[in-house]
């Protein structure tokens, strides 16, 4: 069979727009496409809430790929072992307690699940505003990460989303433009974004979870956007609470999209 470029390039083209506006309506927008989003949008997706995820990288994973200093392992302790179960990733035990994975099987595993679960995840995109209607964010402002980078002054589009996870990681992206600019108090003590600490890890894998909750009405924060937005630590290479984020912020949200419910808790 002869290969005509031009039925490739019409290929690309039409089933990327059939995708991109199939997902402009969602019941749930996840920015980041890390441990915390990804394993948040398998479990939304794998329930049948519309959802799809937005990273503005090339490669999706977030902070998995490399490790520990660019070792290729992670750890994940023993409260968490059970999701490496559900995502059939290989692991083996280090020490009573801790478990070790590969990282590329870890971030390879996890995309491919998520989508096969039914997310759907769009790369080079960046939030680089949010809709907020009546004190509640109501979707996101969507550009090419390129378009950005090459200072280019070009218009962005709009996604309309039920709710949000910010999952963008230490910079949590959305929450800070939220901040920025609606002018409004953050559900944080201060009503600020309270900031990232130093690293302590007992202390922030229990908080990350602790901190995996609405930030402002209809965004949730989950992984290391939680701990940066309400004041706590940084982990490193231990993954077990960034699963387990993302597992609980699929659950909250779920919870409320069943119970047609989106106003602030």
């Amino acid at each position: 069979m002869a290969v005509d470029e031009i039925t490739i390039s019409r290929a690309i083209v039409k089933t990327y727009m059939e995708k991109l506006t199939e997902h402009l309506d969602l019941d749930v927008a996840v920015v980041g496409g890390g441990p915390a989003g990804l394993t948040a949008g398998y479990f939304l997706a794998k329930d049948g809430v519309k959802v799809a995820l937005f990273d503005k990288k090339l490669s999706i994973g977030g902070g998995i790929w490399g490790g520990g200093m660019m070792f290729n392992e992670i750890v994940v302790q023993e409260e968490a072992r059970r999701l490496l179960d559900t995502f059939d990733i290989s692991y083996r035990e280090f020490a009573p307690g801790y478990y070790t994975a590969d990282s590329i099987e870890t971030a390879s595993t996890l995309i491919s699940k998520s989508i096969k679960a039914g997310l759907r995840i769009f790369n080079l995109i960046e939030v680089e505003d949010v809709m907020v209607r009546e004190g509640r964010v109501t979707g996101l402002v969507l550009l090419w990460t390129a378009a950005n980078m090459a200072g280019l002054h070009v218009d962005p589009i709009a996604v309309r989303s039920k709710f949000v996870v910010d999952a963008t990681g230490h910079d949590c992206e959305v929450v800070g433009v939220i901040r920025k600019k609606s002018g409004e108090r953050l559900l944080t003590p201060s009503g600020e974004v309270e900031g990232e600490k130093s690293l302590w890890s007992d202390v922030a894998e229990t908080k990350t979870i602790e901190n995996t909750k609405e930030a402002y009405p209809g965004v949730y924060v989950s992984g290391m956007s939680a701990n940066a937005v309400f004041g706590s630590f940084r982990m490193g290479p231990v993954f077990g609470g960034m699963l387990l984020s993302g597992e609980k912020a699929a659950r909250l949200i779920k919870g409320r999209l069943n119970k047609g419910e989106q106003k602030n808790e």
